[in-house]
């Protein structure tokens, strides 16, 4: 048994960061699943949803998440990364765990590890699984970290697994190229079991590994869309658990992306908890996620935190951006990866932005200010020096001094910038 043992998270968060780098990746299941098999947790009284893909996996896990708990069902939701707490990373009923919770999952770990190394991030998929394990909630959603096939959380067998959608990023790790990748994120895929993607163009190797193993492919398109309703709202349409055909109509305008609530509805089908249409569109509706087109308003100027970290996702913003026009200026707070495709991000970005605060992000892989200015200099951008800021907190204090009545102020590039972000504009204690 290891002699490691602290009595508050605090604690157990330093010494894990310290020993096992948060930054350092070791895809695999081998050395997990040793320490996972000797933990010997019971899931049998939860229906198990696993979610992955490029983006919108958390926006799919925000809007399930919401339709079971107003339909009164228990969920337990495993997320990465978090913003403000690491509670953020496990909830139940909508809410981050104790601390206690998560301080009895690190112990467990610790009984059952001996001398095997754990990432960070096995650590914590570890612990949401015994905190799940222990309080047994109706349903368990959870996230992958990173591509499919041999992240953490492919450990667990889902009852669904969803591959919301297939871009090019993690090239490092997962190939650069979507049909490499979409056999990475099919991997979470199991047999005889639903597989849903929400990919209207799926990579063919995702549909052919899904049909090998035996499967039960879902393809949004081909089985399942959301397709609109008179400028009144969305039509869904797809197909029941018995495979007959379902229509829903009259659902409204959501926040979180409508593709990805096609897939939502999809799931619940599957899942054979599908709620009233007059009901599920107001729990669509009302589900909402942190650093998503997440609105904060200080001193009647909205500023917009959307995490918008790869190509994808950036030209998601910049469409919702353009579907909403302000009187004033769009003021641009970004601070980027240096791993990321910044050209393509930046391609998206700059038709929607009247001035750029280019935030360095003091972080491994992060990239520089001057850095950025250079990369909008290089495509058309007149971006000076003066637009560079050491830091998202510096940059946000140069827009407060700057922006007018009437401008928008968007906060976009990563998890880290939009995390820096909340913590500048005293977001901290308003979770």
């Amino acid at each position: 048994m290891s002699e490691v043992h602290f009595n508050t998270l605090p604690q157990w968060l330093e010494w894990i960061e310290s020993s096992h780098p948060v930054d350092k990746i070791e895809l695999g299941l081998d050395r997990l699943r040793k320490v996972f098999t000797k933990m010997a947790l019971d899931f049998s009284s939860s229906r198990i949803v696993i979610v992955g893909g490029t983006n919108g996996k958390g926006s799919t896990i925000a809007m399930l998440d919401q339709v079971l708990r107003d339909h009164s069902k228990s969920v337990g939701c495993f997320t990465s990364p978090h913003f403000l707490r690491y509670n953020e990373r496990i909830k139940l009923g909508g809410q981050p765990v104790s601390d206690t919770l998560i301080v009895r999952a690190f112990e467990a770990i610790e009984q059952c590890r001996g001398g095997v190394p754990l990432t960070y991030f096995e650590y914590n998929t570890l612990a949401a699984l015994h905190v799940f394990a222990t309080e047994q909630p109706d349903v368990m959603l959870l996230e992958v970290g990173l591509g499919g096939r041999l992240d953490a959380i492919n450990i667990v067998d889902a009852e669904i697994s969803v591959v919301t959608t297939v871009s090019v990023d993690h090239v490092d790790w997962l190939g650069d190229d979507r049909e490499q990748i979409g056999y990475e994120k099919a991997g979470i895929y199991r047999h005889n079991c639903p597989a849903v993607c929400g990919d209207p163009n799926p990579p063919q190797q995702l549909v052919s590994y899904a049909n090998e193993i035996g499967a039960e492919l879902y393809l949004r398109g081909r089985d399942f869309n959301l397709v609109p309703q008179d400028d009144k709202g969305w039509i869904w349409q797809g197909k029941q658990v018995d495979g007959s055909l379902f229509e829903i109509s009259g659902l409204p305008e959501l926040t979180l992306p409508e593709a990805n609530a096609a897939t939502v509805i999809q799931v619940l089908q599957l899942l054979d908890m599908m709620p009233q249409s007059a009901s599920l569109g107001l729990s669509l509706k009302s589900a909402s996620l942190m650093g998503r087109m997440q609105i904060v308003s200080i001193s009647g100027i909205d500023y917009i935190l959307d995490v918008a970290h790869n190509p994808e996702a950036a030209e998601y913003l910049a469409e919702q951006l353009c579907s909403k026009p302000v009187e004033g200026r769009t003021l641009m707070v970004l601070g980027m990866l240096a791993d990321k495709d910044i050209d393509e991000v930046l391609r998206h970005l700059k038709p929607i932005v009247d001035c750029w605060y280019l935030a360095g992000l003091d972080v491994p892989r992060g990239q520089s200010a001057l850095a950025l200015s250079e990369n909008l200099n290089q495509q058309g951008v007149n971006v000076t020096p003066q637009s560079a800021y050491d830091t998202v907190q510096v940059a946000l204090k140069a827009v407060e001094a700057d922006v007018k009545p009437g401008d928008r102020v968007i906060i976009a590039g990563s998890f880290f910038t939009v995390s820096a972000a909340l913590t500048a504009l005293n977001m901290d204690d308003k979770e």
